[in-house]
């Protein structure tokens, strides 16, 4: 059971980072054509929020909800703020600021940051092949074309300080999802999140903007609106099976989905340096997993509180 459990947990998280990487892509041209980053990410995660509303009430979750104690709403409310709210506001409006190949190199130190916080707070483990595999992921993603360097302007601030709240939201959820389905943890990150987005747009006035949206900007909000929701659906689920560290190496794949839509639907172009970096990918990325994968075996191993929940 524990060992289906893993592989459950790995079929999704790969998902994730399809999704992800997809997401990448076509974020970057869809925060273009609605303008307002603020009212793009707040109304997309409005509709994703509703549509996990619809999920809990049709699972009859309402048993789950009424029994929540005053630690697991903190801990819902958490990650409402440090996953579904702030980082959103930040990443999307740092994501106009900035070129979309240094915004993915920043957002795409997510697992790094997940690693070095599931050591000391999950009581995780690595091991050194992880982390070569990590340098080696990095040093791919900074061999794409188009990278000059970093310019440490607001807009990368934005998104790196977006990226560090995942990682936090990450720590939180994994707690969090030790006796909370994941579908309530990702319902509550959502819509307590939209609620905190909505206010914001209202207070700044800019509610007025979400009636003069075209078709193209509804469609593209509409799109990405059901990327995320795949996303979420299938982190959080991961996320509940599997050690944060493991399921958060499995993400980086997500980078080379946005550099193949790229090179097929942008650049229209695939560079001897390119293939060089997704091979340094792979090979990172095969590092990481495999040896993330042996250490999540091992601690499936050892019954545990988190274990014991599959």
């Amino acid at each position: 059971m524990k060992h289906s459990a893993l592989f459950y947990a790995t079929v999704l998280a790969l998902t994730t980072a399809t999704i992800s990487g997809t997401s990448n892509f076509l974020n970057k041209i869809a925060v273009t054509a609605v303008k307002d980053p603020i009212v793009f990410t707040t109304l997309k995660n409005a509709i994703v929020a509703l549509f996990l509303v619809g999920v809990i009430l049709g699972l009859k979750k309402w048993r789950e909800i009424k029994s929540l104690n005053g630690g697991q709403f903190f801990k819902l409310l958490a990650i409402g703020i440090v996953g579904g709210s702030v980082p959103f506001a930040l990443f999307f409006t740092g994501l106009t600021q900035t070129s979309a190949i240094n915004a993915s190199l920043i957002h795409k130190t997510l697992f790094i940051w997940v690693l070095l916080l599931g050591i000391p707070f999950l009581k995780e483990r690595l091991t050194k092949w992880q982390w070569l595999g990590a340098a080696a992921i990095f040093g791919a993603n900074l061999l794409v074309g188009g990278f000059k360097g970093f310019k440490y302007d607001a807009g990368e601030l934005m998104i790196l300080g977006a990226t560090v709240l995942w990682a936090i939201e990450n720590v939180v959820a994994k707690v969090a999802l030790r006796d909370l389905s994941s579908s309530l943890v990702a319902g509550a990150r959502m819509f307590i999140g939209s609620l905190i987005l909505f206010s914001f747009v209202v207070w700044r006035g800019g509610a007025s903007a979400v009636y003069t949206l075209n078709f193209e900007q509804w469609g593209w909000t509409m799109l990405t609106s059901i990327l995320l929701l795949g996303y979420v659906l299938t982190w959080y689920a991961a996320l509940k099976r599997a050690p944060a560290t493991y399921v958060a190496t499995l993400l980086v794949p997500a980078t080379l989905v946005t550099n193949i839509l790229s090179a097929v639907f942008a650049t229209h172009a695939f560079s001897g340096r390119q293939a060089f970096s997704m091979a340094l990918f792979l090979i990172g990325a095969i590092l990481v997993v495999l040896f993330a994968r042996k250490t999540a075996e091992q601690t499936t191993a050892t019954p545990s509180l988190e274990l014991k929940k599959f």
